[in-house]
């Protein structure tokens, strides 16, 4: 079992044809390239991944899928998404039963939820399983969000070990770290600055652009921890063109559209969303063209 999740984790999009299949063989092909590319773990089920348009049993096929073309090369972590604490659970225990190095841990709520009641929720997916959780915050999509309170007090439960903030707000970071004083490690999402999170201690970044462009985001990574910061920044700011055009489209609709214009037939995002137009596919596409 991997037990220290560090640099680049793409946030797997999730392949899903007309007839709601998952389309297993694209999927795995990009989960061999990824890790062909040097990518240090994998993330299905995040937001890019559309969890929230998934069903259960998709859902359970696509953590399977990169399981299995993975063979525990590098960690996967899976998302864990619920409205209720026992559908939580649930994923929980199956992600963990086929194989998943790691929890990604999220909330949906729809009625407004207090603090212990969010704290209960996060706790309890931490005390279903032996793995190592990633806490996911993200207030621009998620109705109940994690209070620095919340975050702190979750830290001191032994496997809630990494926080994925999305919050766009860096001093956030910052507080988060001074609270949970080493008991947590922080990595970025692509509202972030990734250079910037790893100057002030992160541990590298969860991100949906990392699925087009992972061998400029493994050597930004690897420049960081050399504290090469020049030439990192000079990446970093031909990288940050992707991250401005994932904030201006839907994620899974831009991460999509750069990957078949890659070459990978993963499909039009899961309706109602829509897939980009023609102008939009053209300017994402030649982004991503000058990477990868």
């Amino acid at each position: 079992m991997h037990i220290d999740f560090h640099g680049v984790f793409p946030y797997l999009v999730s392949p899903v044809d007309a007839q709601g299949r998952v389309m297993d063989e694209v999927l795995a092909r990009l989960c061999e390239d990824l890790i062909a590319k040097g990518v240090h773990g994998l993330t299905p089920l995040g937001s890019t991944g559309e969890f929230a348009y998934l069903t259960h049993e998709q859902k359970r096929r696509i953590v399977q899928v990169v399981v299995e073309a993975t063979k525990g090369r590098v960690p996967v972590v899976a998302g864990v998404a619920a409205a209720t604490t026992s559908e939580a659970l649930r994923q929980t225990r199956e992600w963990e039963g086929l194989g998943a190095d790691g929890i990604l841990a999220v909330l949906e709520a729809y009625f407004p939820l207090d603090d212990d009641s969010i704290h209960g929720y996060f706790a309890a997916i931490a005390g279903a399983t032996g793995l190592p959780v990633t806490l996911y915050t993200n207030p621009n999509f998620q109705r109940a969000d994690l209070s620095l309170p919340v975050i702190e007090k979750l830290s001191h439960i032994p496997n809630i070990r990494y926080l994925k903030d999305a919050s766009v707000n860096t001093g956030r970071l910052l507080s988060i770290m001074d609270r949970v004083g080493g008991r947590m490690e922080i990595f970025a999402a692509s509202a972030h600055i990734p250079a910037a999170v790893m100057l002030i201690g992160g541990k590298g970044w969860m991100a949906g652009p990392a699925c087009v462009a992972p061998r400029a985001s493994v050597e930004l990574y690897e420049l960081c921890r050399k504290g090469a910061w020049d030439d990192a920044m000079a990446l970093q700011r031909r990288l940050w063109r992707l991250n401005q055009a994932f904030a201006k489209y839907s994620l899974a609709a831009c991460i999509k559209s750069g990957l078949l214009s890659q070459g990978y037939a993963v499909g039009d995002p899961l309706p109602p969303q829509k897939p980009l137009d023609s102008k939009a596919y053209a300017e994402v596409a030649a982004i991503v063209a000058a990477f990868d």
